[in-house]
């Protein structure tokens, strides 16, 4: 008996005489047209359908496989393999860069595992600061442990230099002499500063003044004048007071003056904006400043005047003894009692008379007088101290565009201002800047048309250098390349094969299975032996199935 999987449709012929007929355009790829397949086309054709399988599963695999950015680049050994544990823990996926420099995470999670693996301490940046202290050893000498402080100490200012925004790398060098008891033998520690900043970044001298003063202030003795900083180009990044860089101004005196001249623009901007317009002028202003540190001290004497005459001091000495000798011209005069003094004690002595004679002779009988009198003299003493920063000078220019006028029609103008007008100007500009003719500023107005400037077209970003549509665009390629992978292989492989299976078993002749009802010699003997015949030359296993199902006696008498 044949299966019934093996049946096909009957149809009859003009004659009468039915016979197998094979339909093709209603053949269908089905488990039982596949069952009728050789082995080997069976074996073919499931090893077909797995390859068109797998590489759609992995098409769809590597378009949702996520876009890897890179979370840290030329990071230390160390640090590398601290990271790569703590992503481990995470469970986060990683890969390294083909040149190994670099650990990659998909691009959604960089943000997030950088913060998680910085309040985690990573990376330390290859750079060991004062856990060296935690590590010390029994028995060190007291030089190592001094050089151990010295790294942790460099150590940790690097790390802190290495935290702006500007710096990405940066190294520090400490020269701390050994302290000795002999003052003319103590030396001033110095230190370097070595710092490698982000291309397109720089440190304006603020900052480095700021880096400076940073390390002066770690270390102990060490002043701001003795810290060199220099860029990862060698460029020397600090300047010392008189180096003559700048004029040997520092960073806050520069700042300083370019505030008074900022300043000086703004009042005369808005003294003047209202008064021809924004836009219409342009200030600019030189300041001199005098940033010397200057003291003065001054002690005046003056002469002393009769009135204000004052005594500090007054001393006298007296001595004398003995009775006075007779002195003088015998007679009538000389033996009277003097008479009082009259004359004032600062006139002079009277030479060459008697009285002048009989006056000394009396003082060296008398004795001798002495007076030391002090007086009080005018004394002025003036201690003056200059103030730094001030303004020694001036200067100020300023030019204002010719009045606009607009016609009727629409043509716009230009007129010179007159002289009033520019008097007022002038006037408003000296009192705005300051001005001092004592101290010598200068102002110069002048009244001239400005030239206006052509508006450069503004190139607009092509599409295809805009990072956000190329990431838009790559993605939807991935998207893209997939679909037409699995169109090609839906359109140029499987809807081929499987029409060439259908074909494949639609030859295949079945032997047909009479109907029970059916009257004997209704089909014609040729035609079964040589359907019999075609089905043994297309698949002798079937016809050697149906054999051995006649040779143990399944086949019921009279059926084919």
């Amino acid at each position: 008996m044949v299966p019934a999987e093996f049946r096909n449709k009957t149809g009859t012929r003009p004659g009468g005489t039915r016979q197998t007929v094979v339909d093709m355009a209603d053949t269908q790829f089905s488990l039982a047209a596949f069952m009728r397949l050789p082995m080997q086309q069976k074996l073919l054709s499931i090893i077909a359908l797995s390859m068109v399988v797998a590489i759609a599963v992995a098409g769809w695999t590597w378009t949702r496989t996520p876009t890897f950015s890179v979370l840290f680049a030329n990071v230390s050994e160390r640090d590398g393999g601290n990271i790569i544990a703590a992503l481990q823990q995470m469970n986060a996926p990683y890969k390294f860069s083909e040149s190994g420099g670099a650990i990659l995470v998909p691009q959604q999670q960089v943000h997030e595992l950088r913060m998680r693996l910085a309040s985690q301490g990573l990376p330390k940046g290859g750079v060991a600061g004062f856990e060296l202290m935690e590590t010390q050893k029994l028995g060190m000498s007291q030089f190592i442990e001094q050089i151990n402080f010295q790294r942790a100490l460099e150590g940790e200012l690097t790390r802190s230099i290495q935290s702006l925004a500007a710096v990405q790398g940066a190294r520090v060098h400490l020269a701390i002499p050994k302290q000795t008891g002999f003052m003319r033998d103590d030396q001033k520690p110095s230190a370097s500063v070595v710092l490698n900043i982000h291309p397109g970044r720089q440190l304006d001298p603020g900052q480095v003044a700021g880096i400076a003063h940073m390390v002066a202030s770690s270390v102990p003795l060490l002043v701001a004048a003795n810290v060199n900083v220099i860029d990862q180009n060698g460029n020397l990044l600090s300047s010392e007071k008189g180096s003559g860089r700048n004029g040997g101004l520092d960073a806050s005196q520069l700042k300083y003056m370019q505030d008074v001249e900022a300043s000086t623009v703004r009042r005369i901007e808005s003294i003047l904006a209202p008064r021809v317009g924004p836009g219409n002028f342009r200030a600019q202003v030189t300041a001199d400043i005098d940033f010397s540190q200057t003291e003065q001290v001054a002690e005046t004497y003056k002469p002393n005047s009769t009135p204000e005459i004052s005594i500090r001091s007054q001393q006298v000495s007296e001595s004398g003894g003995g009775i006075p000798a007779a002195a003088g011209v015998p007679g009538a005069l000389s033996n009277q009692p003097p008479v009082p003094a009259t004359a004032p004690l600062t006139a002079p002595p009277a030479s060459g008379t008697a009285a002048a004679a009989t006056t000394a002779a009396a003082n060296a009988a008398n004795g001798r007088r002495e007076a030391t009198t002090n007086y009080e003299l005018d004394k002025t003493i003036r201690h003056v101290r200059q103030p730094v920063g001030a303004i020694k000078r001036l200067s100020v220019a300023v030019v204002v565009n010719h009045r606009k006028t607009v016609a009727k029609d629409g043509k716009a103008s230009y007129k010179a201002l007159s002289g009033k007008e520019m008097a007022q100007i002038n006037d408003l500009v000296k009192e705005a800047m300051g001005y001092n003719k004592d101290r010598g500023d200068t102002l110069n107005v002048q009244n001239s048309p400005f030239a206006e400037a052509e508006a450069e077209p503004v190139e607009e970003t092509p599409i295809w250098k805009n990072p956000t549509v190329i990431g838009w665009v790559l993605e939807g390629l991935k998207y893209l390349i997939f679909a037409g992978l699995a169109g090609y292989l839906f359109f140029g492989v499987v809807k081929p094969f499987l029409r060439k299976l259908m074909e494949s078993a639609s030859r295949i002749p079945v032997i047909p299975e009479e109907p029970a009802f059916a009257a004997p010699g209704t089909a014609n003997y040729d035609q079964k032996v040589q359907a019999a015949r075609d089905l043994a030359k297309q698949d002798p296993k079937v016809v050697a199935n149906v054999i051995k199902d006649w040779v143990g006696g399944n086949q019921p008498a009279g059926k084919v």
